[in-house]
């Protein structure tokens, strides 16, 4: 019989923090002949081994070309029902599968959750982890029709998924691919829900220069969306005010330089495609 979720895990290079993962993966209470976890080795140095976590965990391996491509990877080897994407750095809560049913039994195509940040004295992965929580703040404040996921904590129906194309693999980094498949999926008639209470804990331990070259990434991937998606309406003056806008003055001051790494990263991608 097909388990009902399949959670597809993509991974590159990080043996521990993958094993953290699996971890609570087999800790969720859910019942566990219900889900089956894909891990999809993104090209690692070190083959991928999940010996000891059970049949149903198995890998896939592909060279290494991002997440996007990983993930397709993995949909394309799942049996169950939805689809439910997670990152090696990140462990589920016992309740997340059954958090994010409720949604998908309710009609939704998708569902987002949500991360929390698991390194609160690491004022770079705070900082990170504001700039997606206003961003879902601001574009989910309707639940039941949401507008923006992030993929170390979504899932989506694989039918849905598959007849949509799945990623867009030229977003080659991790960043955008989850905006431009939302957008997409929605402009498929498609209807994406939020449920805050499917959380993950997103261990994503960052230093000054990892934190600049992530913003930066994301104003690339931005440049690419809005190449993608066509025309999409520029975020008004009170985003950016209330993005700023955090209980601490030295979190404020790096979600500017972030805003600032990431115009130079739009600038830098936007120039790319010009030429290109």
């Amino acid at each position: 019989m097909s388990p009902v979720f399949s959670v597809v895990v993509p991974t590159f290079d990080r043996p521990r923090k993958l094993e953290e993962c699996l971890a609570a993966l087999a800790r969720l209470e859910y019942p566990r002949d219900d889900y089956e976890v894909v891990v999809v080795d993104d090209g690692s140095r070190e083959p991928v081994e999940v010996a000891g976590h059970g049949a149903a965990v198995r890998v896939e391996r592909r060279p290494n070309a991002g997440p996007a491509a990983a993930r397709n990877r993995g949909v394309a080897a799942a049996r169950g029902r939805w689809v439910a994407f997670t990152d090696d750095d990140c462990r589920p809560d016992a309740d997340w599968l059954t958090m994010l049913e409720r949604p998908l039994l309710a009609g939704a195509a998708a569902v987002a959750g949500r991360a929390v940040n698991a390194l609160p004295d690491n004022p770079f992965a705070t900082a990170s982890q504001e700039l997606i929580d206003h961003l879902l703040r601001w574009y989910n404040r309707d639940p039941a029709d949401a507008r923006f996921g992030t993929t170390n904590n979504m899932a989506v129906d694989r039918e849905v998924l598959g007849a949509a194309g799945g990623f867009d693999e030229s977003f080659s980094r991790a960043a955008g691919e989850d905006r431009e498949l939302v957008h997409r999926l929605r402009e498929g008639g498609h209807r994406i829900a939020y449920e805050p209470r499917a959380r993950v804990e997103h261990h994503h331990d960052l230093h000054l220069r990892g934190f600049l070259r992530q913003h930066h990434a994301y104003g690339r991937a931005a440049a690419l969306f809005r190449r993608r998606a066509g025309r999409v309406p520029v975020e008004p003056p009170a985003f950016y005010r209330e993005l700023v806008r955090a209980p601490e003055a030295r979190i404020s001051a790096l979600l500017v330089v972030a805003q600032v790494a990431n115009a130079a990263g739009f600038a830098h991608e936007s120039a790319r495609l010009r030429l290109g």
